[in-house]
Order: C-alpha cells, then sequence, then structure tokens
C-alpha cells in the first residue's frame, strides 16, 4: 500500500512563507501526478497544485503566482513552496496520488493532512 505524509505546516502572518513536503511509500514517479488539495471548515476539499509525471503544473486561480508545485523524485517527495501567504489560504493542506480514469485524473491515495493557518 502507499503513504503519504505531509509535514511543514504552521502560523504565519499574512505575506510570510512556508514549504510543505509530502514522503510518499514508494516512487512518485509510478503515479500520472502528484497533488495538492486543501480544506478549509466548511468548505469542500480543492485542487491547489498539480505535477503530471511529465513534469508539467497546474494550479488553481487563486495561488497563481503565490504557489509553487515540485518534486524530487529521488528523495520520492513532492513539495508546495507558499509565498505572499493570505488568511484565506488557512486550511489543512493535503497530498494526493493519481491516476487517470474517466478522461480525467484522480487522486487515488491520500496523506493525513498538515494544517495551515495564516493570521491578519
Amino acid at each position: 500500500q502507499v503513504q503519504l505524509v505531509e509535514s511543514g505546516g504552521g502560523l504565519v502572518q499574512a505575506g510570510g512563507s512556508l514549504r510543505l513536503s509530502c514522503v510518499a511509500s514508494g516512487s512518485i514517479f509510478s503515479f500520472d501526478a502528484m497533488g495538492w488539495y486543501r480544506q478549509a471548515p466548511g468548505n469542500e476539499r480543492e485542487l491547489v497544485a498539480v505535477i503530471t509525471d511529465g513534469g508539467s503544473t497546474n494550479y488553481a486561480d487563486s495561488v497563481k503566482g503565490r504557489f509553487t508545485i515540485s518534486r524530487d523524485n529521488a528523495k520520492n517527495t513532492v513539495y508546495l513552496q507558499m509565498n505572499s501567504l493570505k488568511p484565506e489560504d488557512t486550511a489543512v493542506y493535503y497530498c494526493a496520488a493519481e491516476s487517470t480514469a474517466q478522461g480525467a485524473t484522480m487522486p487515488w491515495y491520500w496523506g493525513q493532512g498538515t494544517p495551515v493557518t495564516v493570521s491578519s
């Protein structure tokens, strides 16, 4: 079974930065993509950023220009660098290993989540 473990969350002031890490028990290259999602209280879980097996990246409009997703295949690790954080970025952030099915790439495995709180 695949295990994903996130770390790096915490409390920061608006305008600050954090780097989240996701370590996988297996090769992340085995999946079509790795993604970061977030879920705020009362909201549905939403896609933040994704990186495909080909190295292409996509971001939610709300984080474009501020967040960067990257990976280190040798370390089986995916990162999310978050800059210029805003209070609306406050959420629990989840790492996901994804594969393509029914014409779309969907998460197959989830990490436990790491909370991020941005104060105003």
